[in-house]
């Protein structure tokens, strides 16, 4: 009952306010059509932390399961593991940020701001509760059209060019996943996720299969020469939409490693584990040197989001439980500091200044102080400082990634380096760099909404990686069942 829940609160939200008679009598002004959204989504918050506390980690098989007997097309009912929680608890906490990050900026539209969001939210719920992979890929589809009507609507000059480029490249890479869910039904007669763990596939059909599921997940990490769509959805899209996008639709793609690739096609995921690094360590080299030529701050941001994936993407080919767990706990780490760097280069200083070129910044730390600090925080747990959540994921992730392959695990290593070179340069161009210029001389510090939504994105990256074993505990059953061996002498999976 508390997974419908989850779904049926932000589509009860969607509901209300494009109802003709509750707009009549219940919603006067834009103000209370947020006050609405921002209300539901935190009922939503509550019902999540109501699960978590309720989640018997000691368990190792999904919980809270809920079965739909009179669908009859699939197997409709939902559950949740030791993985998946956190990516619904995730996703339940960044819906009020994106609320909340254009509270100011969006009036006139306000109704269908709010219902974009919370209709994404119901989708991309569902998808990490539903366990059949026919629906994983309808609801994994699903976030496109909520997307594209957000960035078109709510975008900068260029947005219907950047929703095109995010609906079609998407779209077409997912045709593979079909095919791929298409065969695997064909083949086994279910698409019960349950069923499809304990499968056997022949070798050349999990080749097969492999390629069409990576193809579409490579697209939505996104992996080099695959990237272009989510730089110019970033950099077109609404500041709610750059967060969601960051934090939640991008760790689809990881969700879908740990749920397809390692329990079903395991033999073929080890096999193409060489490929798979070098594309990772050609991306990571590739977008860190395009974020420290790039001068806009959006996307400079967008691209530090590449380089970060392919990390965690690593992380999850590693075969071991500190590179699994790893790039799950960097996911996590990316979803809060990319959503916090793109509220400040996005919201506050675009806000202020309506520019994003990097050249026109400088000297911030003396007309912005509280924000400088802030955004030095973010800044330092997008490099992957000690101290904070993102240098235990990314140390993880890279100590499986060099255990499993050494030489490219090396090379993955210089993320070490590139990130900090970006990350500082942006910052210092922003705060310090000389004396202001004029025209910023009468932009004021954040103010509560803006600070509150720093503060807590802050909170979360630096008490997380203090204690890490906040998460890490939790998920230690689900990740051992994603370990595999394989013999080169007989190919079975032991």
């Amino acid at each position: 009952m508390m997974l419908t829940l989850l779904l049926i609160v932000p589509l009860t939200g969607v509901i209300c306010l494009s109802t003709a008679a509750f707009q009549k009598f219940f919603v006067n002004d834009h103000m209370e059509i947020k006050i609405i959204a921002l209300t539901t989504s935190l009922i939503n918050i509550i019902i999540s932390l109501i699960i978590l506390i309720f989640y018997d980690f000691s368990l190792n098989h999904f919980q809270f399961l809920q079965d739909f007997d009179k669908v009859k097309f699939c197997d409709f009912y939902s559950g949740l593991d030791g993985i998946s929680i956190y990516f619904v608890l995730v996703t339940t906490i960044i819906t009020p940020i994106a609320l909340l990050s254009n509270w100011s900026s969006i009036k006139v539209t306000a109704r269908a701001y709010a219902i974009i969001i919370l209709l994404l939210e119901t989708l991309l719920l569902a998808v990490f509760l539903l366990l059949d992979v026919f629906l994983f890929y309808i609801f994994f589809e699903s976030i496109l059209p909520p997307l594209f009507i957000l960035i078109g609507l709510f975008g900068s000059n260029e947005r219907v060019r950047a929703s095109f480029y995010l609906f079609l490249y998407t779209l077409l890479g997912s045709l593979f996943l079909l095919l791929a869910i298409l065969t695997m039904s064909s083949l086994m007669g279910t698409t019960d996720f349950d069923g499809l763990f304990k499968t056997l596939f022949e070798f050349d059909v999990q080749d097969f299969l492999f390629i069409g599921i990576f193809i579409a997940f490579a697209v939505k990490t996104p992996l080099i020469f695959l990237n272009l769509w989510l730089l110019k959805a970033h950099v077109e899209s609404p500041l709610g939409g750059s967060v969601i996008l960051a934090a939640i639709v991008l760790k689809l793609s990881l969700y879908g490693i740990y749920r397809l690739l390692l329990p079903i096609l395991a033999k073929a995921t080890l096999v193409s584990t060489p490929f798979v690094y070098a594309v990772c360590v050609i991306t990571i080299i590739y977008a860190s040197i395009n974020t420290l030529r790039t001068i806009d701050l959006k996307e400079i941001v967008a691209y530090s989001s590449v380089a970060h994936a392919a990390v965690y993407v690593m992380g999850s080919f590693s075969n071991s439980l500190i590179g699994i767990e790893g790039s799950i706990l960097l996911g996590i780490a990316h979803a809060f500091v990319s959503t916090g760097l793109f509220i400040c280069v996005g919201g506050v200083l675009y806000e202020r200044t309506h520019t994003r070129l990097i050249t026109l910044y400088r000297g911030l730390t003396q007309l912005l102080p509280m924000f400088s600090v802030l955004f030095f925080i973010l800044c330092l747990g997008n490099s992957g400082t000690p101290l904070t959540v993102n240098f235990i994921g990314e140390f993880m992730s890279l100590y499986g990634a060099f255990e499993r392959l050494p030489i490219l695990g090396a090379l993955a290593c210089s993320s070490i380096v590139l990130s900090a070179a970006f990350t500082i340069y942006l910052y210092n161009r922003i705060a310090f760099g000389g004396s202001y210029s004029l025209h910023l001389a009468s932009y004021t510090d954040l103010n509560k909404r803006e600070f509150t939504i720093l503060l807590a994105l802050v909170v979360f990256t630096v008490v997380l990686g203090v204690y890490p074993a906040i998460i890490l505990d939790g998920l230690h059953y689900s990740v051992s069942t994603l370990i595999y061996s394989y013999d080169y002498s007989n190919p079975t999976i032991l």
